[in-house]
């Protein structure tokens, strides 16, 4: 989460939408502004969140503070493991974001590790009541708060740093030396399993599997519309790996025609606006000389944004921008390309020759010699 806290963010955000959402549908306006005022800190809160983890868990590696630091452990554990409950019963956030982009996890694994680490925190919580002496060390408490400052700086500073920087290690698709194209297409023959019928049992409220032969079986019990729902027919996917790692990057113009193929022809300069109420406004003035050192280099500037036609034509006139072709992409597939806003790509032949947050941005010969 340090390596990557505007990912946690954008996560918060999808979960206060989802909240908010719920609350209108409930009729319960008036507790929709709750997460209406979390929305504007959710980067904060994700930062937060990432230090606090990290200093409690190194609080209880040296034994320091280990009540308190249980009793946080206990309400933040507690509090997620809502959360993820909540996406997997509701099936209305499919990724908790709980290690980043480095593990992805379902929404019941997330629930079950959440319950697990909850039953080890109140096991410890209990242990340290019953048998205290059991968390007690020679150390000094002087030097375990010495660590755990140290420690409380260094992941500040390093969530800080990559808020500012882009991910020290980036592990999303988009990332340097991967092509687009390649990873938008399966990275091994797809293998299927033999067809089943999935229906819903009504009783349990789950879905459940039959093979074509059980299905010709108990197709009598089946067709009881009040124990079962016929659901779908599929063949199972038995190799889920090789999937394509990118399935929803798409490119259109302002005509709505899709020039996704034409951004991996040649050399791409990517201006990446996804939002531009969100932008760094300060920093137009030297991305404009760095569409000037590109278009020298011939390397042709195109912006992605996800902001409407209007707004952004508005947009390109007041920051000198107009000369430059701008095209619609998502906004979750902006936000998964680069974490800066505006965020620059360097694309050759589709592959990603570099990337640079709004603070670094390349000069001249940078862009050459990666180029």
């Amino acid at each position: 989460k340090l390596n990557d806290p505007v990912g946690t963010e954008i996560k918060l955000e999808e979960y206060f939408d989802v909240f908010k959402a719920d609350k209108l549908e409930l009729g319960l306006s008036a507790y929709s502004v709750i997460w209406d005022f979390f929305i504007p800190y959710s980067l904060t809160l994700a930062l937060i969140l990432a230090v606090a983890e990290v200093v409690l868990g190194l609080n209880l590696v040296l034994f320091h503070r280990v009540r308190g630091s249980l009793w946080t452990i206990l309400i933040l554990i507690t509090f997620f493991t809502f959360l993820t409950f909540y996406s997997a019963v509701y099936n209305k956030v499919t990724d908790c974001g709980c290690f980043g982009d480095a593990i992805k996890l379902s929404p019941w694994q997330s629930f079950y590790k959440d319950v697990i680490l909850l039953n080890i925190t109140v096991l410890l919580l209990t242990v340290s009541f019953w048998r205290p002496q059991y968390f007690l060390t020679e150390a000094s408490v002087r030097l375990k708060a010495i660590l755990s400052t140290i420690a409380s700086l260094a992941a500040f500073g390093l969530g800080v740093y990559t808020i500012n920087y882009l991910s020290i290690i980036d592990f999303r698709a988009y990332k340097v030396g991967a092509s687009i194209p390649d990873q938008m297409k399966p990275s091994a023959e797809l293998k299927y399993g033999p067809e089943v019928y999935v229906y819903l049992n009504k009783k349990t409220g789950k879905d459940e599997q039959f093979t074509a032969e059980v299905f010709m079986q108990e197709w009598k019990k089946l067709s009881d519309t009040t124990l079962f729902k016929f659901k779908k027919h599929q063949k199972p996917l038995l190799n889920p790996e090789a999937l394509p790692k990118i399935t929803d990057y798409k490119v259109t113009d302002a005509q709505g025609k899709d020039i996704t193929q034409e951004t991996f022809k040649g050399k791409k300069l990517l201006i990446i606006v996804p939002q531009v109420s969100k932008t760094h406004s300060a920093s137009y003035e030297k991305i404009n000389r760095l569409i000037k050192l590109a278009e020298k280099a011939n390397i042709q500037p195109m912006i992605f944004t996800a902001t409407d036609r209007t707004t952004f034509e508005a947009f390109s006139k007041q920051f000198k921008l107009t000369t430059i072709p701008f095209f619609f992409v998502d906004d979750t597939v902006l936000k998964t390309m680069i974490r800066s806003n505006p965020g620059i790509m360097l694309l050759d032949e589709g592959r990603v020759k570099g990337k640079w947050h709004y603070n670094s941005l390349p000069d001249n010969g940078v862009l050459a010699g990666i180029g």
